[in-house]
């Protein structure tokens, strides 16, 4: 029941989140073709002890148990992916019923939970055969995105009113095909990164006009994208300069790679290339037409953000920003990227909505949370009192938010399931349920019913 006391808007949603590859397992049954998953985690130590999401939490047969836990959490909403290979098992041509079977199945449901379905079309498990045929650098990736979102929006888009296009397109750019630290494993130079950057806003932008046109509900599909958004975050948020400062290096352009928020964010949400390109990357600037940004810049419904942490920055000299490292000993989790930053919330809200949302499009944080060492204790309960904590000072930041009136869409904690953790295979947990990945017993966690306290008081609890 919604709390008189709380700040969030009546039609906020309260959710978690996954992704096919992570949890579904299945990994080549019912017709699945391979991902560049399936293959990349096959490969000699691409991996943390060559774990691979071949059985994962085994979701694909137990979806009706997960469900259930879903409910019994209290979630709104649930953010869930489709893989593509499963679909369709080339990543073009003819489609696979058994796949799309699963897809409705799982769908149907969530809704007879009483959740609602947002789906994520492309969470990182590329079709193997389409990545065998140059993937985002092939002039033809475009269209296979528009393709994949045609066909799923068809078949679900009578249940399924939201939508992202993409997860995380820098993640899967930089460290797919620039570091290697993720599949397909690449190292590619700037100019034909370039090109892959440029065919995956393209492909959002295919994949944004195809939900609309093949999906029952047309126009009032509600669609965005969830990109990767590390704060940045004023050291003294009483001093306008240090907010100034924080503000532009949230946005600068980052030489020698395609990360930051301006270069993906501009043009998805404003239609222009960032202020600056030429000077940063020079020749090795793709280049986007004005056709390609009225492609790429299709009306969206929501911003949506994964944000786990951040930076504090200050003013320097002439107002330059500087980043302050972190603390020795500073909180982290487990994987020592996720640095606690609890102003991480509020700040990305209020920098993207001042800069893409006009005050009017919402926010949504479509991935937080938090990774520990978790087990079932003696009693059988898994207790998790540092995710609570995490979970509870985050939000409190989007709760500040709220109050100073920033629109807000809704809060995707992430993960609803431990589960496999790309290169990091299984040694880092992340969901409110554990799983024991040898026996697949479910336990909800402490901070699974402290979060379902929290969405039943709509966050009054904060």
């Amino acid at each position: 029941m919604t709390s008189p006391s709380s700040p969030f808007p009546p039609d906020f949603t309260w959710g978690a989140a996954a992704a096919a590859y992570q949890i579904e397992g299945a990994w080549n049954e019912d017709g699945k073709g391979p991902s560049i998953w399936d293959a990349f985690s096959r490969e000699p130590g691409k991996t943390y002890l060559g774990h691979t999401g071949e059985v994962a939490c085994d979701h694909y047969r137990r979806y009706p148990e997960d469900v259930a836990l879903m409910k019994e959490i209290g979630l709104q909403s649930y953010r869930l992916s489709v893989s593509w290979p499963r679909v369709l098992p080339q990543g073009k041509g003819a489609a696979n019923e058994k796949g799309l079977a699963f897809y409705d199945r799982l769908v149907d449901t969530i809704l007879d939970a009483g959740i609602t379905p947002w789906v994520t079309l492309f969470h990182w498990d590329y079709p193997l055969a389409l990545h065998e045929q140059g993937g985002w650098l092939n002039p033809d990736s475009p269209k296979w995105m528009g393709d994949f979102a045609a066909l799923v929006a068809a078949r679900l888009g009578d249940r399924v009113a939201h939508w992202m296009t993409l997860n995380e397109p820098q993640c899967f750019l930089n460290l797919g095909y620039s570091s290697a630290n993720h599949a397909p494993g690449y190292r590619y130079a700037l100019p034909r990164l370039g090109k892959a950057y440029r065919h995956v806003l393209l492909g959002h932008g295919a994949a944004v006009d195809a939900i609309r046109a093949h999906s029952p509900r047309g126009a009032a599909s509600k669609i965005g994208l969830a990109l990767h958004g590390s704060a940045r975050m004023p050291l003294d948020e009483t001093n306008p300069a240090d907010i100034e400062a924080a503000r532009k290096n949230y946005f600068d352009l980052i030489p020698g790679a395609f990360w930051g928020q301006s270069v993906w964010a501009d043009p998805l949400y404003l239609g222009k290339e960032p202020e600056g390109v030429a000077a940063v990357y020079g020749p090795d600037w793709p280049g986007l037409s004005d056709a390609d940004l009225r492609a790429i810049a299709r009306p969206i419904d929501f911003i949506g953000i994964n944000c786990y942490g951040g930076s504090y920055v200050k003013a320097g000299e002439n107002g330059k920003p500087e980043e302050i490292p972190y603390a020795d000993g500073s909180a982290t989790g487990q994987l020592d990227w996720l640095q606690v930053t609890p102003d991480a919330l509020y700040w990305t809200a209020r920098f993207q909505t001042e800069r893409y949302g006009q005050g009017q499009i919402p926010f949504v944080v479509t991935e937080n949370g938090i990774c520990n060492l978790d087990w079932p204790s003696l009693d059988g309960k898994v207790h998790d009192p540092q995710r609570i904590d995490f979970l509870h000072r985050y939000l409190q930041g989007l709760k500040r938010a709220a109050f100073e009136g920033i629109p807000l869409g809704g809060y995707f904690e992430w993960s609803i399931l431990d589960n496999f953790e790309w290169a990091e295979g299984y040694k880092a947990r992340f969901g409110l349920i554990h799983v024991d990945y040898a026996t697949q017993k479910r336990t909800v966690k402490d901070s699974g019913y402290w979060y379902r306290d929290v969405i039943r008081s709509h966050g009054a609890t904060l």
